[in-house]
């Protein structure tokens, strides 16, 4: 029984499967082997003994014509009455013949036939051709004086032989129904037996299903519903066939499993609410030191402006009024402290519009950029006018954003592409927009100094300079403003270090469904790259400085641009509108 147990599964339903196979294959090969004798005893009966009956019938039949047809001559002596003789003689033959090959399985009735013919031939031997001789010859008085009864007695035994052979031909019959009915017997209980062999088998079938799979398997499913329900310390045991115990040590390990791992999911989520607790008080950390840099700001921004304000009008006082009076170096200390407050005002102005990026929100609308180039023209058209500068754009698209911080986002753009001009050169600055998956990529580019490449990602580092103070003014803040207002809406900002000339610099922001749809369902299309600030939006041959339609130009970043401007309306330069060409003189 120890062994038994230890039976897989598919083992017992295997070995169980194949006694039944077994069984019933022996069942239908005795089956097959019946019916095969038993259509053996029908065929008998059927073409063999049947048809010896009714061909011994014909045959007695045939000689009684004989017998009356040689009595009929007798009496008449007419030869028409022999006609009946012969054509039963021939019909003697042909029944001898066929029934000679229907007794090859029975030799008995062989051999009945062969006394039927020694009679039959014996009587006309002795009998039949002596009166028709006779009658022939002396008359048919002396032909009947032959048909005597020992003549009659010795047709009576041929009569005799074939009603022998009939009931020999019956008896032979007989034992072939009564094999077909033995047979046909054996066939039935045969069929009952494999009745009996399935329904017994079904039945050890559900009683092994029922003690080796479903109640092993009801009683794993309740222990893993206990545990389901959030018991997980339950332990599983499993019975039956070894694949459902080895299921259950499976599944009990994988309950341990679990069981581990929600300890330490329970252990992390004290450990973060405990860090949330922490975040918490850190927030509230934040808040009031947030409530002290608003207060530091609106002190930076009227107090602590009010000092400066004082000690640069003073300083311009002393420079005013003892200018020439006092030596040249004293005149020099004076200029510094002038510089320096004003410096320190400027600082202290840029630094709050970079702590207010964000913070002072006036909520996301619908901005058209070509709106905003207009106003950023009419901001910078001082310093434009100043330098000589042209400035043009492409046809900008519409996106979601705060239209006061993308338009100090293109002005400083602008204005630091103005103030990094070379020498004796009119600047040139374009602006162009062109859709790159779900986002317009804005490009801004000059004909500027330019940019080395190791110092791309320097000059959006909050008061990251490249050049002295004296060679370009400014605190160095303002592509430090542009990159914060960049990812405010969400994109990204970088120097386009592959421009040949000038400076490029490059800034993403997020497009409105309705142009990425379009754009999506269209079949890509070339670039018209401008170069010298042409229009990259217009089509090929169109006036340079005039707004236009189609892809847009490269852009970049402005080379050596680290000092971004203090602001647009600060700078002494000038240049071109937007949508026109503008030649200042």
């Amino acid at each position: 029984m120890r062994g038994l147990r230890d039976w897989t599964l598919r083992r017992r339903v295997v070995t169980l499967l194949t006694v039944v196979a077994v069984l019933l294959v022996g069942l239908a090969a005795g089956e097959v082997a019946l019916a095969a004798k038993n259509r053996t005893h029908i065929d008998a009966i059927l073409n063999k003994t049947g048809p010896l009956r009714v061909q011994a019938q014909e045959l007695l039949n045939a000689l009684l014509d004989q017998e009356t047809a040689v009595r009929g001559y007798a009496v008449s002596g007419n030869p028409a009455d022999l006609a009946p003789y012969d054509a039963g003689r021939k019909r003697e033959q042909g029944l001898v013949a066929s029934m000679r090959q229907l007794v090859d399985d029975y030799p008995e009735l062989r051999e009945e036939i062969r006394i039927v013919e020694q009679r039959a031939e014996a009587w006309r031997r002795t009998v039949a051709v002596p009166v028709v001789t006779t009658t022939e010859q002396s008359g048919t008085t002396a032909g009947q004086a032959l048909i005597t009864d020992e003549a009659r007695e010795q047709f009576d035994e041929v009569r005799g032989a074939v009603d022998h052979l009939q009931q020999v031909i019956f008896e032979a019959r007989q034992r072939s129904a009564e094999d077909v009915q033995r047979t046909s017997g054996l066939l039935v209980v045969l069929l009952i037996v494999a009745v009996g062999v399935v329904i017994v088998a079904g039945s050890l079938m559900l009683v092994s299903l029922d003690k080796m799979v479903i109640r092993p398997l009801t009683g794993l499913a309740d222990q893993v519903r206990e545990v389901a329900e959030g018991d997980y310390q339950h332990g599983i045991a499993g019975s039956g066939p070894p694949e459902f115990v080895r299921l259950a040590e499976d599944v009990d390990a994988m309950r341990r499993k679990i069981a581990k791992d929600l300890a330490e999911v329970r252990e992390a989520r004290e450990r973060i609410e405990w860090v949330n607790s922490q975040l918490q008080k850190q927030a509230e950390e934040l808040t009031r030191s947030n409530r002290d840099l608003e207060q530091f700001a609106y002190v930076a921004s009227h107090d602590l402006q009010e000092p400066l304000r004082k000690v640069a009008s003073f300083c311009q006082l002393l420079q005013r009024r003892y200018a020439g009076q006092l030596d040249e170096r004293a005149d020099q200390y004076i200029a510094f402290a002038v510089d320096g407050a004003q410096r320190m005002q400027r600082l202290i102005n840029d630094l709050l519009a970079f702590s207010r990026i964000g913070r002072l929100t006036t909520g996301f609308t619908e901005v058209d950029m070509n709106k905003v180039m207009g106003d950023v023209a009419g901001q910078t058209e001082a310093a434009r006018q100043y330098a000589d500068a042209e400035l043009t754009w492409g046809e900008l698209p519409v996106i979601r954003g705060e239209e006061p911080l993308l338009t100090n986002l293109l002005a400083n753009l602008v204005s630091n592409s103005i103030k990094f001009r070379r020498p004796d050169v009119p600047p040139k600055v374009h602006i162009s927009a062109r859709l790159v998956g779900d986002e317009w990529e804005i490009s801004c580019q000059d004909n500027g100094i330019g940019i080395e490449p190791e110092f791309a990602d320097k000059i959006f580092v909050i008061f990251q300079r490249l050049h002295a103070k004296d060679a370009y003014p400014g605190t160095g803040i303002g592509l430090a403003i542009v990159k914060k207002i960049v990812e405010y809406h969400g994109g990204r900002v970088w120097v386009d270090t592959d421009t040949e000339e000038g400076t490029a610099i490059r800034f993403t922001l997020p497009a409105l469904p309705e142009d990425v749809e379009p754009a999506a369902a269209a079949p890509d299309e070339p670039a018209d790259e401008p170069t010298d600030g042409e229009a990259g939006t217009g089509d090929v041959g169109e006036p340079a400085g005039q707004a236009g339609t189609g892809t847009p130009a490269q852009a970049g970043g402005p080379a050596d641009e680290t000092d971004a401007t203090d602001g647009p309306d600060r700078a002494p330069e000038g240049g071109r509108t937007g949508d026109m060409r503008e030649t200042v003189g």
